[in-house]
């Protein structure tokens, strides 16, 4: 495993993020790494401040560590950088005990519900604040691009699981359908941008499977559907595309836009 210590981790900051924070940001993620059961490839740290005066808890941390070829991340809001900065690393903490306990079984299989078990333990992770601006000054500020791996919907919930997610776009591993994976009260639930009755292969019995396909739409239209319908986030078919997307709400008020590279 390589020297933590002489880990370069890199660091990205937005907004007037106060001097000295991401020398402690850096140190902090230096000596929680020390307990991780995998090598650590790379790690990233980005710590944005919001400019409005009236967003309750404007800063924003936001930890993200390759742990061996697996993703792991950690991210909060605080009233502080500093505080947001202990909140992330406490939530990624989480995360590496839960990996270090469980790793053999994250690939393929759901994290057990049993009492004791690392989610019932969890730091507390209340959504970060969602500034109501007005409609007229929102714009999509941050588009990501991924190429989606082929994965399971039970590899789907692990990888929600160790990134902290309410909702993550996947493709889907049997029907090679793009597909968003979200938590609901009770479990998780999957929407594929084509479900066709047959063609999924079997899913854990906390995930339902909805069976309405996803709306084909405009950016344009999805983000007016978007503010209608009042919820986090919104799966659809770019009609430019053909590919499934993400649109939502991002806490400064603005929109987020996921969608496949390519």
């Amino acid at each position: 495993m390589a020297d933590i210590q002489s880990l370069q981790i890199r660091t990205e900051t937005r907004g007037a993020v106060p001097e000295g924070a991401v020398g402690f940001a850096v140190q902090q993620i230096k000596s929680l790494l020390r307990v991780a059961s995998e090598p650590v490839l790379s790690a990233r740290v980005e710590l944005m401040m919001a400019a409005d005066p009236a967003v309750k808890r404007p800063a924003v941390a936001e930890v993200n560590i390759d742990l061996n070829g697996r993703l792991v991340r950690g991210q909060a809001a605080g009233e502080t950088m500093r505080e947001a900065t202990d909140l992330s690393c406490d939530r990624l903490r989480v995360r590496l005990q839960r990996a270090a306990r469980n790793w053999a079984a994250v690939r393929g299989t759901l994290p057990s519900r049993e009492p004791g078990e690392w989610r019932h333990q969890s730091v507390p992770a209340p959504q970060l604040p969602y500034f109501p601006r007005p409609r007229g000054e929102r714009a999509v500020i941050q588009r990501k691009s991924y190429a989606m791996a082929a994965l399971t919907p039970d590899e789907a919930v692990a990888d929600i699981e160790l990134l902290g997610y309410d909702f993550y776009l996947f493709t889907e591993k049997s029907t090679g359908e793009d597909g968003v994976m979200y938590r609901i009260r009770d479990g998780y639930r999957l929407a594929l941008a084509h479900p066709r009755s047959g063609r999924l292969g079997p899913v854990a019995p906390s995930i339902t499977v909805t069976k309405m396909p996803a709306p084909w739409l405009s950016l344009a239209e999805a983000i007016v559907r978007l503010d209608a319908t009042g919820q986090l986030f919104l799966f659809f078919v770019n009609a430019e595309t053909g590919r499934g997307n993400l649109i939502y709400h991002r806490y400064d008020g603005h929109y987020g836009l996921t969608e496949p590279a390519g």
